[in-house]
């Protein structure tokens, strides 16, 4: 039995839920998100409460319910309150300006990035910290491994992007002969 899957999902007035057929419709404002189950999981809408429950007991159906329960419960969340990454940058000439739509990134390489940002996500630089915003949690967790991805930090100095909660283990570097 999953633990996640028996807990019912709610969501507030405001978010617009709808069912057509194996996809489920959440929507806020000008947001508006689909989870497609594929017929894998059974739900119900019932008010602002939303339950699932498995298909049979087999053990891929089992796993299909706590997952499309995490789905649904992430999209709620997101329209609710939104998500936030920060990504740190740390090196000397390396920086970051947001232009619109588009990400420039100084990162010691010969040439600028220009990273085009998905709809859903929002960035803000403030000296050497990229804020990202989104509604949705899949998009904004690969735009920002994306980014990282560019320059990972290095164990030695610690030069690169990085995620402001993560921790980099340091390396001695190379110690002369006596």
């Amino acid at each position: 039995m999953s633990r996640i899957g028996k807990l019912p999902v709610e969501f507030a007035n405001d978010i617009k839920v709808g069912t057509n057929g194996n996809v489920i419709t959440f929507a806020k404002g000008k947001n508006s998100v689909d989870l497609d189950t594929k017929g894998n999981v059974a739900f119900k809408l019932d008010g602002n409460v939303i339950t699932f429950a498995t298909l049979s007991d087999s053990r891929a159906h089992r796993a299909f319910w706590g997952t499309y329960r995490a789905l649904a419960a992430n999209i709620v969340t997101g329209l609710a309150t939104g998500y936030t990454k920060q990504l740190e940058i740390n090196g000397v000439g390396y920086r970051a300006a947001a232009n619109g739509r588009a990400l420039n990134l100084q990162l010691g390489f010969s040439h600028d990035i220009n990273y085009q940002l998905p709809e859903s996500v929002e960035a803000t630089v403030e000296k050497n910290v990229i804020t990202l915003k989104s509604h949705d949690k899949q998009v904004l967790g690969q735009v920002a491994a994306e980014i990282r991805g560019f320059r990972p930090p290095e164990p030695y100095k610690g030069k690169g992007v990085k995620y402001m909660e993560e921790h980099i283990v340091r390396k001695a570097g190379k110690t002369s002969k006596k």
